[in-house]
């Protein structure tokens, strides 16, 4: 067995056994006669082909063939919920403190927060106008751009938004990259009538009240971001439900992760609470948020788990013996 194929059996690994048992040898061979004979090792393009068969085999054959579908929908919700707060955060960065007040600013705008915003705006309005791929495009340059903001700022001395702040703007857009290629019209709308939303709701909530400072950003609206999500995330899939429609319900799971993240002032003080503590402490706020984020992603494999041994829905039939998987 030569180098290459022994690593195209480790990456076959990805899929469940009895599928590697049946079809191994016919993957794997089919990769071999298209690969370079002098190729050592197998090409991403390969290796990120093989364990997306593996993992959707593994859906397939737990019975949560409509995972696919509802995270589509959680894409779509992410987007629109990021599209709100890049928009409410693009009024706010306009209005800048004193310049008595010594605070630190970007240019014209409070930080380089700015620079995000305006990426998912521009995201938003390509989701409406040329959805597909030049959309998805936009949505991972609006997560770089933030992810940007993140590391670049600090080393570059410039004031940023603060970390609970950004942190679930890149969760959202992770998930945001799954949004439909096909949505129709009235779903394509969404996201940039929820940044007109934002924008709106920033200026007639009265940002005087909140210059230069994204505390109350943090303390109040992300919290309320969440509990709004999650409202219309639990709606939507209870509505589905009744027509045995199940993709609400796993749009509920993927979700959770960035509404615990947009919750994590919540879940913070609720920790803080329980010693009397009048706030949560910033300690408490990263070890919520480093919690979320490790248990948050765990949860859809148990769900994938839990519903294959509840009985899912029967998979697919193999192409070539017939029996479901």
């Amino acid at each position: 067995m030569s180098n290459l194929e022994r690593r195209y059996r480790h990456l076959l690994r990805a899929y469940p056994t009895d599928y590697r048992h049946d079809r191994g040898d016919e993957i794997v061979g089919t990769y071999l006669d298209l690969a370079d004979p002098r190729r050592r090792w197998p090409s991403l393009a390969d290796a990120a082909d093989l364990v997306r068969g593996g993992l959707r085999q593994r859906v397939r054959a737990a019975g949560a063939t409509d995972l696919a579908p509802g995270v589509r929908l959680a894409a779509l919700l992410a987007l629109t919920t990021a599209a709100f707060l890049a928009g409410f955060w693009t009024l706010v960065e306009q209005n800048q403190p004193p310049a008595e007040a010594g605070v630190p600013v970007f240019g014209p705008f409070v930080s380089t927060g700015i620079v995000a915003w305006l990426a998912w705006l521009v995201s938003a309005l390509l989701v409406l106008v040329a959805p597909g791929r030049p959309a998805r495009v936009a949505v991972a340059g609006a997560v770089l751009a933030t992810v940007a903001v993140l590391l670049v700022s600090p080393v570059a001395g410039l004031p940023r938004p603060p970390l609970l702040v950004l942190v679930p703007q890149v969760a959202l857009g992770v998930l945001a990259l799954a949004v439909d290629s096909h949505l129709p019209l009235p779903a394509r709308v969404l996201p940039i009538m929820a940044a007109a939303g934002g924008g709106a709701f920033a200026a007639g909530a009265g940002n005087e009240l909140y210059w230069g400072s994204y505390r109350w950003t943090s303390e109040q609206l992300l919290p309320a971001a969440g509990a709004v999500l999650l409202g219309i995330a639990l709606l939507l899939a209870v509505g589905l439900a009744m027509r045995r429609d199940w993709r609400g319900g796993w749009a509920v799971v993927v979700l959770l992760t960035p509404i615990g993240l947009l919750s994590v002032h919540i879940l913070a003080g609720a920790v803080d609470g329980l010693g009397g503590a009048p706030r949560p402490t910033y300690p408490t706020l990263v070890g919520a948020a480093l919690t979320v984020g490790l248990l948050g992603p765990a949860l859809l494999p148990a769900a994938v788990a839990l519903r294959r041994r509840v009985g899912g829905s029967p998979g697919e039939p193999c192409p070539t013996c017939g029996a479901r998987r």
